[in-house]
């Protein structure tokens, strides 16, 4: 019977939904606005659970072995993942360093452990204390784990520098395209569902309907629960994530990072990003004027690779955002469908605009000959770090639900219907 079925509410329009029994590999969208609900997958929990394993190896492997080896002049550095970080430390950009450590090492590895503390009693049919806990932290930090996006900008730099030096790949660099590999793999065949409703049953969508109240659903764990109006410190009673019918503050907050972003990417396109300094004689570069020289060597593909995620998404990720809240503030009705496929975009493409800092970091640690050859970042570095995190922060604020508000009222106030 439909009442008996599992409930779930769509994050981004608020449509309610009960979950029905698909295909392996079929995916569920609202029926709404077109977003993925969830798809059916076979053996998630053990599948999931060798591909982790097998990307901790690789990460152990990645995080030892040489990265890339610069050899110019007879002279000879090293690169390694903790090693650009740890370069961009000791040229007195900390905060920089932080980024680069964070979302190329710190963030996959807790990713990796979060999977593993959670998979491996699945497996075997049960749950360790605090799974609930660990799982969150896994999902959270999905977004800001960014080891495709440093292997993009390793990439760039071996570009950069392979006519001006002799480059060796290391074994650190194939291992991390397998572990890329592996870590993509085992999101793809994990099912969250069947490791939350292990934890705990998912409410059924007739007993929801029967309480009459408005329903929230957990951003976490997706659970859906009758939550009054007036009620705003709501926990999930499965995960124990907080629960709110809409994002608070989301506009405020989403303008005020917006707007913080704007600022900051002026000087992020104005100060330069890095100083190459070559037997004693420096010459600084911005985003712009890198993208110059590259199409002056020829590089054509990389080129356009870094004008794309280095100048062109920030730009367009502050239009739609802008676009977003200037509709939703003037309560347009049109396109509703539209706007949340926009949002949608912005939320998965920000991330890429790290390739420049990931590229700075590699080009900091392999060119470091003294007088002969020498790359150190520069302040516009650290402002466009700035642009992205802001961007990333502010799409993770906006409240996508806002949009069909709009709509919603247009039509009069109605209960979202099962589908």
């Amino acid at each position: 019977m439909e009442s008996e079925r599992p409930a779930c509410l769509c994050h981004e329009c608020g449509t309610l939904h009960g979950v029905r029994r698909l295909p392996s590999g079929v995916t569920a969208r609202c029926r709404t606005c077109g977003t993925p609900l969830y798809r059916q997958r076979k053996d998630t929990a053990v599948r999931a659970l060798a591909l982790t394993v097998a990307a901790l190896i690789l990460f152990a492997v990645a995080h030892t072995f040489p990265f890339l080896t610069f050899s110019m002049e007879g002279n000879a550095t090293t690169a390694t993942i903790l090693g650009s970080a740890f370069a961009l430390y000791r040229e007195g950009v900390w905060p920089l360093a932080a980024v680069v450590f964070a979302m190329a090492s710190l963030f996959p590895l807790l990713k990796l452990m979060a999977n593993l503390y959670t998979l491996l009693p699945a497996a075997m049919g049960r749950a360790a204390p605090g799974t609930h806990r660990m799982f969150a932290t896994a999902a959270r930090l999905r977004s800001w784990a960014m080891t495709e996006v440093y292997l993009l900008g390793v990439l760039v730099a071996y570009v950069k520098l392979s006519e001006l030096a002799t480059l060796t790949v290391g074994p650190a660099l194939w291992a991390f395209g397998v572990l890329i590999v592996c870590m993509a793999a085992a999101d793809n065949v994990l099912d969250p569902r069947a490791v939350w409703w292990r934890l705990g049953p998912q409410n059924r969508l007739g007993a929801l309907l029967a309480t009459r109240q408005p329903l929230a659903a957990c951003h976490v764990c997706d659970q859906v629960v009758p939550l009054p109006a007036a009620v705003h410190d709501a926990r999930c009673p499965r995960c124990g994530a907080m629960l709110h019918h809409r994002k608070p503050d989301a506009l405020a907050r989403t303008w005020a990072l917006c707007l913080a972003a704007a600022i900051l990417y002026i000087p992020a396109n104005v100060l330069p990003v890095m100083t190459v300094t070559s037997f004693g004689r420096g010459e600084s570069d911005t985003i712009l004027s890198g993208v110059v020289t590259l199409i002056e060597a020829g590089m054509w593909p990389v080129a356009a690779l870094v004008f794309f995620a280095s100048i062109t998404v920030p730009v367009l990720k502050l239009i739609g955002l802008f676009y977003l809240l200037l509709s939703v503030q003037l309560g347009w009705h049109a396109r509703p469908r539209e706007r949340t496929q926009l949002y949608r975009i912005i939320e998965q493409v920000g991330r890429w605009s790290m390739i420049d800092i990931f590229m700075i970091a590699i080009l900091a640690v392999l060119v470091d000959l003294g007088e002969i050859a020498r790359i150190e970042p520069g302040t516009g570095a650290l402002a466009f770090a700035g642009v992205v995190i802001l961007t990333m922060l502010a799409s993770a604020s906006f409240e996508p639900r806002l949009i069909w508000d709009n709509e919603r009222k247009r039509h009069g106030k109605r209960r979202p219907a099962a589908a």
